[in-house]
């Protein structure tokens, strides 16, 4: 007579349900993928932009009010100096860029105020980007409440770009007061809007010359007027 042995099956059954879980643990040991692995759907970071300093245009609006005669243009100006000579007519507030052909680009400036202007042939011995400021000891004497240094950048007096005149404390800058151009208000120095000062720049070179007209020799307001 067949007996059915009931321990024995549930023993088995057991089993059974044992084998099952391992196989399913071992295929999921066998789909896991290593720590070193890279994810199918990586995390998207983003790097802050950049900054990006000030361009000099940055005063180019202002330079559009400048009274016709200060802003940027090539006249008619018959010289004997060689091109890419720079002509500063002190009186006349007028910075020439000798183009050759008796043409020239005419700048407005500001110069120095009175007391302040000199006259002579310098050449340009440096360059300078955003140039910091360090005022000389004698305008520290005249004006003690200046900073001793000044960083570059758009706050700063010298502007956008700079040009030193020989072994002077002189320089051809920008400014961040346009309206001081076709003035006489600096120290020495020769200013020009950061919109010009930076054409400039891009035209001169290191040993340019430099021609520095005295107040005394003065010319007709209406001189290169003519334009080509």
């Amino acid at each position: 007579m067949f007996r059915l042995d009931i321990s024995k099956l549930n023993c088995r059954r057991a089993t059974s349900h044992l084998l099952a879980l391992g196989a399913l643990a071992i295929g999921a040991l066998a789909f896991t993928a290593p720590a070193s692995a890279t994810p199918l759907f990586p995390l998207i970071t983003t790097q802050p932009a950049p900054m990006v300093q000030a361009a000099p245009e940055d005063d180019q609006g202002s330079a559009a009010e400048l009274p016709a005669r200060l802003r940027r243009q090539i006249v008619s100006y018959p010289t004997r100096e060689a091109p890419g000579t720079v002509v500063i007519d002190t009186p006349n507030t007028y910075l020439y860029y000798v183009l050759g052909g008796g043409q020239a680009i005419r700048y407005g400036i500001g110069v120095g105020r009175e007391g302040f202007t000199w006259s002579g042939v310098q050449s340009v011995t440096k360059k300078a980007e955003w140039p910091d400021w360090t005022p000389p000891p004698e305008m520290i004497a005249r004006q003690p409440y200046l900073p001793r240094y000044m960083a570059g950048g758009p706050g700063n007096p010298l502007g956008a770009r700079a040009m030193y005149l020989g072994g002077t404390v002189y320089r051809i800058h920008g400014t961040n007061a346009p309206a001081t151009i076709g003035t006489h208000v600096s120290s020495g120095c020769i200013r020009l809007t950061n919109a010009d000062v930076s054409d400039l720049y891009s035209r001169v070179n290191v040993g340019t010359r430099v021609i520095v007209m005295p107040m005394t020799d003065r010319r007709a307001d209406n001189a290169g007027d003519k334009r080509s």
